[in-house]
């Protein structure tokens, strides 16, 4: 890493691309956050050159340091394998390099869940759990990141266990809970299947439950009948920016 300069971590949404600086001491961020709008059609070039402006933007605080960044889809050896949730032109990109080409830093790019799922490790609800902790976003669908003694096992996307002949996050992503009117006790019947298929392929000693719908765990966690603990995520939308930051570094 870079003298005086701290890691970037910038999170690609499909309707905000954010950014910041992050104090690896403390897991959080340095500076306020910025956000750009993510540009239409979402296309790698058009995002890139948004990612451009928010290094540019940081510039003074981050020097030459590596930057981290998340997308919503599997990342392998920094190369898009997956597009539900992106522009299908991402299919096959190496994200890596057109970030580095786009911004001349150095870039890692992984799923925005397991970018999460590091944050909370390091910093958060995971902090100095050992065994099998499995992190899962509920919110347009269902993100997963699974880590084992301190290694994240990349790209799970758990959302997509077929359970009951339904792709899981079509039950229980909380859009579904809010597209259908479903009350809490509904809701948490469903989540009861999603997770009890979970603990049965991966007996995780602690489940981690992030998401926007966390702010309101004490509606629903406690509800759930589980061998595992399950708890909120700490980090909340903080997660995915800080995840990506401490990742960079690491392999810098």
């Amino acid at each position: 890493m870079a003298k005086h300069g701290k890691p970037l971590g910038i999170d690609i949404g499909g309707s905000g691309i954010k950014g910041a600086p992050v104090d690896l001491d403390k897991g959080d961020f340095a500076e306020k956050r910025l956000k750009i709008l993510t540009p239409r059609p979402a296309t790698p070039d058009a995002v890139a050159a948004v990612v451009d402006q928010i290094v540019d933007h940081f510039a003074e605080q981050t020097g030459d340091s590596p930057i981290g960044v998340t997308v919503p889809a599997v990342v392998i050896r920094g190369t898009v394998l997956s597009a539900a949730n992106i522009d299908p032109a991402w299919l096959n990109t190496d994200a890596e390099a057109l970030i580095q080409e786009h911004t001349g830093r150095s870039a890692t790019v992984l799923n925005d869940a397991d970018a999460a799922g590091l944050a909370e490790m390091y910093y958060g609800a995971a902090k100095g759990v050992s065994g099998v902790v499995i992190l899962t976003t509920l919110g347009t669908g269902i993100g997963s990141a699974l880590i084992s003694d301190g290694k994240l096992v990349p790209n799970t996307e758990l959302g997509h266990l077929e359970i009951d002949g339904y792709d899981a996050e079509r039950r229980a992503a909380s859009s579904v809970k809010e597209n259908e009117g479903l009350s809490w006790e509904e809701y948490v019947e469903r989540l009861q299947v999603y997770y009890n298929t979970i603990e049965k392929l991966f007996s995780p000693d602690l489940i981690v439950v992030g998401g926007g719908i966390s702010k309101d765990a004490d509606d629903f966690l406690p509800k759930l009948k589980l061998r595992a603990a399950i708890v909120p995520a700490q980090l909340r939308n903080k997660a995915g920016i800080i995840g990506a930051a401490r990742l960079a570094a690491d392999l810098a």
